[in-house]
């Protein structure tokens, strides 16, 4: 799913919903990143632009997601929490269209500025040649706080899982 999104043959079957949601964790490692600027599409043709982040094999400390949806009985929070004390959330190949992300980071053996084609941390996350991209061989960031439109991924471990529907209810953040 991750080389098919690099490739752009996913992001022309998956429409973004045009809800873009948060998410947030205490802690996140990862062995690669890769990164390059992307367009999502909702299904009304709007783009979004994103920061598409290839994540190779992620670790959580916790994990909290959270998109406001707008339905006939009022606002909804649709609110998504794993980890903590029930263990670290992982995944695989994630892949996420972000339009933010802000935290304490580390990367280590950084490329910034590297062409988007020839990318390699994170297998089938490239992008287009002569795009702006980078990559780092292994990151950590703390206090993880993002405004995302989609993520995927190979294959989530959610310790914990906890999903709430709720008016009115709280965000992550």
């Amino acid at each position: 799913m991750a080389s098919m999104m690099g490739q752009g043959a996913l992001a022309a079957s998956f429409a973004v919903s045009g809800t873009s949601f948060q998410v947030a964790s205490g802690k996140l490692t990862s062995r690669g990143l890769s990164s390059y600027v992307h367009t999502d599409r909702s299904a009304d043709g709007r783009g979004h632009p994103v920061a598409l982040l290839g994540i190779g094999d992620a670790r959580l400390s916790d994990i909290c997601q959270a998109a406001e949806v707008d339905t006939p009985v009022g606002k909804v929070v649709f609110k998504l929490t794993a980890g903590g004390k029930a263990g670290e959330v992982t995944a695989s190949s994630l892949v996420i269209d972000a339009e933010d992300l802000v935290g304490d980071a580390r990367f280590g053996t950084a490329q910034i500025g590297r062409d988007a084609s020839t990318l390699d941390q994170v297998p089938g996350v490239k992008g287009e040649k002569g795009q702006f991209g980078l990559q780092a061989g292994d990151i950590e960031v703390a206090g993880v706080k993002s405004h995302a439109w989609s993520a995927t991924g190979g294959n989530f471990r959610l310790k914990g899982l906890g999903i709430d529907v709720s008016l009115d209810g709280e965000k992550c953040f």
